[in-house]
C-alpha cells in the first residue's frame, strides 16, 4: 500500500510515460509504462548490464539497434491455441516479427563484449521454416497467394475466365441498349455484376434488380443473359474462399505447434526493446550508470550534479525553467538527514529527486548525475510528501501525515523482521539496519510546535535506528542541533539569496539554514516597527546564531570559490598532459615508422649485395681462374663493399659555428651571429650588434663554453669535401659509358632524414641550410605532396644552394614524389 503511495507521490508513472517514448515496438511501450521494480538487487544489477551493453551498441552502430517488423503477435498466438484461423494480415505479422527477431539476434551476435544480451538472444528460435512458408503463401497486402496451392491457383485461373466472359456479355448489352443505360459502366452488387438503367426503361432489360438509388432515377440490373455466369462465379468464389481458408487453417496450426518458443521469442524482443528504451532515455537525461555500495563497509553515497528527470523533460519539451542540479554526499555513518531552510527553496524537489534516483537504479536506468554515482540498493524507498488533508474522511494535515507515516513504520518493521530472518539463517551475514529509503517532507508540521518538534526528534531516532537512511525537511529549528547529540545525524539547508528574496535552488552541506521570515517579511513592505517587535520576542540569541550562520555560509562560498578555480587550473593540466602525450606518442611513431623505412633499405640493400657476390663467386667457380680474373673479382667485391657497407663513423666535432648560430666572442667579451661559416683559413664573417667583423675560430667560443674545432681540421674537412665532390663527378663521367658501373645506392637513417611537413618554407629553409652545411652524405627531405607551395620552396631553394650537386624524387618504395633525395658535392 504504502510503495504504490510513494509512487504516486514521486509522480513515478510519468517518469515510466517518458521513457514509453523511447520505445520500438508497441509492447515495449506497454512494458515501459508499467515498469516492475525487481524485488533483488541482482535482477537489478542485471537490468543495469543490459542497459549498459544497448548504450554500448547504440554508440557504435550507426542507426543502433532495430526492431523492424517485430509485432504484438500475442492475441494471434493465443488465438491459434484455440484452434481460430488466423487472418492474412495475422500471420503476416508473425512472419516479420520473425525476419525481424532473426536480424536483431544477427546483429548482437556480431558484436564484442556484450555477453548478457547474446546469452539473452541465445535461446531465441526464429523458425526461418514457418517464415518461408508464410511468405510463399501470404501476400504484403495479407492476401493468400496464387502459389499457395495448385488449387487456389486452378480456381482462380476459372474465376479470370468467367469474370471476361461476364464483362464481355455486359459490353455487348451496354452497346446495344445505349438508350436504356443511365452510365456506360459495369459495377458490382452483393457479389453480383449489374449495370446501370434507367427506371423508366427498366422493361428494355430484363434482369434481376438488385439495388436501386437514392434519387429512384436508376436501378442496378444484372441481366437475365449473365444470371447463370453469376451462379457459376459465385460457386468458383465459395470453393475460393474454402481453399484460403484451408490454406490458413494449415498455416494457422503450424503456427500452434509452436507457440511457447514464440511466446518466448516475443518476450526476449520486448525485453530488448526496453533495454534499447532505458539506454535511449540515459542517453537523452545524459545519465550514468549507477554502482550499488555497501555503506557498512564504509563507502559514501556519491551524487554529484543530481537533476530531476522531470524537471529535464520539462526544461527540454515544454519550455520549463533551467534544472539546478544538487550534489548529494553522505558519509557511511550518516543515517538521517535534516533539510532546513525557507518555503520554495526545493527541499521538496530535494526529496523527489533522490527517491527517483534510488528507483531508477533499481530498474535498470542509469541516473543523470555526474560519474561516479555511487548509492545504495534500497529495498523500499517509502515517502510522505505533500498534504494528505481530506474532507471526507475527517483528516486534518496533521493527522494525514500521522497515518503516512505509520503505514511507513509498518513497512520498516516488515523489513526488520525479514532482515533478521536473513541473519539467524546466515549468522555470518553483517548487522545493519534494513534497506530502506525514508522521504519525510514537513516532519512534525500541522500541530503545536512544542510537541511536533518532540515527536519530530523521536521519529528521527527511531528512523535511525531502523532504517538504512532517512531525508526529512523541517522548519523546527531543535532539529538542527541533533547532529552534534549524535553522529549519525547530518545538517544541511538550501541556499536563499536575500537579496533577490529568491531561493537558489542549491543545497548546502553541514550548514543548517537561517531563519529567514523577519528578512523576507521587511523586504515585503511589513511595517518596520512589527518586525522589529518580532525580534525582540525571539531575543538575541537567535540573531547571534543566524549570524554565525551568515559567517560559514560566506566561508563556505569563498571555499566553493577557490575549489572551482583549483578544478580548472586541474583540468587545464590535464588538457596540457593529454596534448604532450598524443605529441610524444607522434614521435614515437614517426621514429618507429623511419626505423622500419630504414630496416628494409638495409635488408634490400643485403639481399642486393648478396646477389652480386654469388655472381662473382659463380664466375670464379666456372673453369681454371687467372690471376687476372681473381683481380677482378676482388675488385668487383670491393666495389660491392663500397656500395653497400655504412661508412665508418667520423669523431663528432667539439663545436662546428654553423649560419645562424649564436657564438661568444672571449676577448671582447659579447655574443654574435654567425653570418658566413668559417672559410678553409677557419675565419669566418659574424654580426657584432650593428656591425660585421671577421673572427678566427681560435677567438670564438659557444654559448656553453665548448671551443670551435681547430682550422687545420676545418681545412682538411674542406679538403675531403673537395675530394668528394672531385670523386662523384668522375662518377657521373664514367656513368656515361655503357660499361661504366653504377653508383651504389646510399642508405637512409633518421640522421641524413629530415623531415618537414607543415613547415613553411622561410623555417624550411633555415633547417635546410644548417642540415646540409652539416651533411657529406645524401639528405632526404620529407615534404609531402600537400598544395605544392612546399616542395617548389625547397627545390628553388636546392637549386640555387652553392653545396648542392642535384636532387631527384626518392623511390616510390621510400615516399615517391612527396620525398626529395639531395646529394651533396
Amino acid at each position: 500500500m504504502i510503495q504504490s503511495e510513494t509512487l504516486e507521490l514521486l509522480e513515478w508513472s510519468r517518469l515510466c510515460q517518458h521513457l514509453s517514448t523511447f520505445a520500438a515496438t508497441k509492447l515495449g511501450a506497454i512494458a515501459a509504462r508499467n515498469l516492475t521494480i525487481p524485488p533483488t538487487q541482482a535482477q537489478s544489477q542485471e537490468l543495469l548490464i543490459q542497459t549498459q551493453e544497448v548504450y554500448q551498441l547504440e554508440t557504435r552502430l550507426a542507426a543502433g539497434l532495430s526492431f523492424d517488423g517485430i509485432q504484438d503477435i500475442g492475441e494471434s498466438l493465443e488465438r491459434a491455441e484455440r484452434q481460430g484461423i488466423l487472418a492474412g494480415d495475422q500471420l503476416l505479422a508473425i512472419a516479420t516479427t520473425l525476419a525481424g527477431t532473426r536480424q536483431l539476434r544477427r546483429v548482437i551476435d556480431n558484436q564484442p563484449d556484450v555477453p548478457v544480451l547474446k546469452e539473452l538472444v541465445a535461446e531465441l528460435r526464429t523458425y526461418p521454416e514457418l517464415e518461408q512458408e508464410i511468405g510463399r503463401c501470404i501476400d504484403e497486402r495479407g492476401q493468400v497467394t496464387d502459389r499457395a496451392s495448385q488449387t487456389l491457383a486452378g480456381i482462380r485461373t476459372q474465376l479470370r475466365q468467367l469474370r471476361n466472359q461476364i464483362t464481355q456479355v455486359l459490353q455487348s448489352i451496354l452497346q446495344r441498349q445505349a438508350n436504356a443505360v443511365q452510365e456506360q459502366l459495369i459495377t458490382r452488387r452483393a457479389d453480383r455484376f449489374v449495370i446501370l438503367v434507367k427506371a423508366p426503361q427498366k422493361d428494355a432489360i430484363p434482369g434481376i434488380v438488385h439495388d436501386t438509388s437514392t434519387s429512384g432515377a436508376t436501378l442496378y440490373v444484372e441481366p437475365n443473359a449473365i444470371v447463370p455466369l453469376g451462379n457459376q462465379l459465385r460457386q468458383l468464389m465459395a470453393k475460393e474462399q474454402a481453399e484460403e481458408e484451408a490454406i490458413r487453417r494449415g498455416l494457422t496450426q503450424q503456427v500452434a505447434a509452436v507457440k511457447q518458443d514464440l511466446e518466448r521469442l516475443l518476450a526476449i524482443a520486448t525485453i530488448l526493446d526496453l533495454a534499447t528504451a532505458r539506454a535511449r532515455y540515459s542517453f537523452w537525461l545524459g545519465a550514468n550508470p549507477p554502482r550499488f555500495i555497501d555503506r557498512s563497509t564504509g563507502e559514501s553515497i556519491t551524487l554529484r550534479h543530481l537533476r530531476h528527470p522531470l524537471l529535464v523533460w520539462q526544461q527540454q519539451h515544454e519550455q520549463g525553467q533551467a534544472v539546478v542540479p544538487i550534489d548529494l554526499l553522505i558519509q557511511p555513518q550518516i543515517r538521517v538527514v535534516t533539510i532546513t531552510g525557507p518555503n520554495t527553496g526545493g527541499k521538496t524537489v530535494t526529496l523527489k529527486t533522490l527517491g527517483l534516483a534510488a528507483l531508477m537504479a533499481k530498474v535498470g536506468l542509469f541516473v543523470p548525475a555526474r560519474e561516479p554515482v555511487e548509492l545504495p540498493w534500497f529495498d523500499a524507498v517509502l515517502a510522505d510528501i505533500g498534504d494528505e488533508q481530506s474532507l471526507e474522511q475527517s483528516l486534518s494535515t496533521f493527522s494525514g501525515h500521522i497515518r503516512r507515516i505509520s503505514r511507513i513504520l509498518e513497512a520498516i518493521e516488515v523489513k526488520s523482521q525479514d532482515t533478521a530472518d536473513i541473519t539467524i539463517q546466515n549468522p555470518a551475514a553483517p548487522a545493519h539496519p534494513p534497506l530502506a529509503l525514508v522521504l519525510l517532507d514537513e516532519v512534525g508540521a500541522g500541530t503545536d510546535p512544542a510537541e511536533g518538534t518532540a515527536l519530530a526528534i523521536a521519529l528521527l531516532q527511531y528512523l535511525a535506528d531502523h532504517a538504512q537512511l532517512s531525508i526529512a525537511t523541517t522548519h523546527f529549528g531543535e532539529l538542527k542541533a541533533l547532529k552534534y547529540q549524535d553522529e549519525r545525524f547530518e545538517n544541511a539547508s538550501v541556499e536563499f539569496n536575500e537579496e533577490s528574496l529568491s531561493p537558489t535552488y542549491r543545497l548546502l552541506w553541514g550548514i543548517p539554514g537561517r531563519s529567514n521570515a523577519l528578512t523576507i517579511a521587511r523586504r515585503l513592505g511589513l511595517k518596520a516597527e512589527v518586525v522589529d517587535w518580532a525580534k525582540t520576542q525571539l531575543g538575541g540569541a537567535t540573531d547571534d546564531i543566524n549570524q554565525v550562520i551568515a559567517g560559514l555560509e560566506a566561508q563556505r562560498r569563498q571555499q566553493e570559490t577557490k575549489a572551482a578555480e583549483a578544478q580548472e587550473l586541474l583540468q587545464q593540466a590535464e588538457r596540457l598532459h593529454q596534448q604532450l602525450s598524443q605529441k610524444a606518442n607522434q614521435l614515437q611513431e614517426r621514429e618507429q615508422t623511419l626505423r622500419q623505412q630504414q630496416e628494409q633499405s638495409v635488408q634490400q640493400a643485403i639481399a642486393q649485395a648478396k646477389g652480386e657476390i654469388a655472381k662473382v663467386i659463380r664466375r670464379l667457380q666456372q673453369g681454371s681462374t687467372t690471376g687476372q680474373e681473381a683481380q677482378q673479382a676482388t675488385n668487383a667485391l670491393n666495389q660491392i663493399a663500397e656500395r653497400h657497407l655504412p661508412p665508418s663513423p667520423k669523431p663528432k666535432a667539439r663545436f662546428q659555428p654553423q649560419v645562424g648560430d649564436h657564438i661568444r666572442i672571449p676577448r671582447l667579451g659579447q655574443t654574435a651571429e654567425v653570418l658566413n661559416g668559417p672559410d678553409q683559413d677557419g675565419e669566418l664573417t659574424v654580426r657584432l650588434g650593428m656591425m660585421k667583423m671577421t673572427v678566427g675560430l681560435e677567438d670564438i667560443e659557444s654559448l656553453d663554453g665548448q671551443k670551435a674545432e681547430p682550422s687545420v681540421k676545418v681545412k682538411n674537412q674542406a679538403r675531403k669535401q673537395e675530394t668528394q665532390h672531385r670523386r662523384e663527378t668522375e662518377v657521373r663521367t664514367d656513368a656515361s659509358s655503357p660499361h661504366a658501373p653504377r653508383p651504389s645506392p646510399p642508405i637512409r637513417t633518421s640522421e641524413n632524414t629530415i623531415d618537414l611537413r607543415g613547415s613553411r618554407v622561410a623555417d624550411a629553409e633555415t633547417v635546410l641550410e644548417r642540415a646540409i652545411a652539416q651533411a657529406e652524405n645524401p639528405l632526404w627531405i620529407i615534404h609531402g605532396h600537400g598544395t605544392g607551395r612546399l616542395r617548389q620552396g625547397i627545390h628553388s631553394f636546392l637549386q640555387q644552394h652553392p653545396r648542392v650537386s642535384h636532387h631527384q624524387p626518392a623511390e616510390s618504395a621510400e615516399g615517391g614524389t612527396g620525398v626529395t633525395v639531395v646529394y651533396i658535392k
